[in-house]
């Protein structure tokens, strides 16, 4: 892996943060491309841009904090103000609710403009899971024999902390420690080649749908279902009925998306 893609002295540029500002850069891109074609006024896809790096950071690492209670208790500052501990569903919601606060203050449908982000959304997202996967920042999945299995070893999380709190991994080794170069599942790497696939869909769908909601609300159910697969390959900790708190709220996000599509097939069908 590669935390690190250069360093002059004090200078560094490090590859989770090289990522996360180029799917910014290319969602910002694909949203003016968007706006523009929807005659909205281009330069607010910026602001909204903004809005959402602001926001989307702020809600990510603030999830991160409440899901780490007892170790933000025990070091404050240092948690709060550390490099990585980024939990995207934070982000994901506080990002929405800002941007949605945005539209109402310029008085712009909230849906016009989520149906416009959909696909950049999906492939910015893609684009950042590979910082991840550069990284190493322990959002790989369980050890696997397979022959893509990903070398973690020098990644700023290795397999031997990254697995320590979870015996039904650390009893199958000597000692109860994962060798840092356990071969794992690089479900970054999945997630962006996924994401790819449905942005491709997504953005093909822009030109054809024409009822306001439908790539949105598709979105959601798409961006659920990519995460609640996914979380399989991973270990994360259990929060309800055997599924982790990524898969919950997965379910919640598609669920959200599948009634926003029923409406709109019945509103469709009033009007017919």
């Amino acid at each position: 892996m590669y935390p690190v893609i250069v360093s002059f002295g004090s200078f560094t540029i490090y590859s989770f943060g090289l990522m996360m500002g180029l799917s910014f850069l290319l969602g910002n891109h694909l949203l003016t491309r968007e706006f523009k074609r929807k005659k909205i006024k281009p330069e607010l896809a910026s602001n909204i841009t903004l809005i959402a790096l602001i926001a989307g950071v702020s809600g990510s690492k603030l999830l991160y904090l409440i899901e780490n209670w007892s170790h933000f208790v025990r070091d404050p500052v240092g948690m709060t103000f550390s490099p990585g501990g980024l939990t995207f569903y934070g982000g994901f919601v506080l990002a929405m609710l800002s941007v949605y606060l945005y539209t109402r203050s310029k008085n712009i449908p909230f849906i016009r403009i989520a149906d416009a982000a959909a696909p950049a959304l999906m492939l910015a997202y893609g684009v950042a899971r590979i910082g991840c996967h550069l990284a190493g920042d322990g959002d790989y999945g369980f050890p696997t024999t397979m022959p893509w299995g990903t070398d973690y070893s020098n990644g700023t999380y290795p397999p031997s902390a990254a697995f320590r709190n979870f015996p039904e991994v650390t009893s199958l080794f000597p000692g109860g420690v994962v060798p840092d170069n356990t071969l794992c599942h690089p479900t970054p790497v999945y997630e962006t080649i996924i994401c790819a696939v449905f942005f491709l869909f997504l953005w093909r769908k822009r030109t054809v749908w024409t009822m306001e909601g439908q790539l949105f609300y598709s979105y959601l159910i798409l961006a659920g279902l990519e995460r609640f697969s996914v979380e399989f390959f991973r270990l994360n900790p259990r929060l309800l009925l055997g599924l982790s708190e990524a898969q919950v709220i997965a379910l919640i996000l598609m669920l959200i998306g599948a009634v926003g599509l029923n409406s709109l097939r019945r509103l469709k069908q009033q009007q017919s």
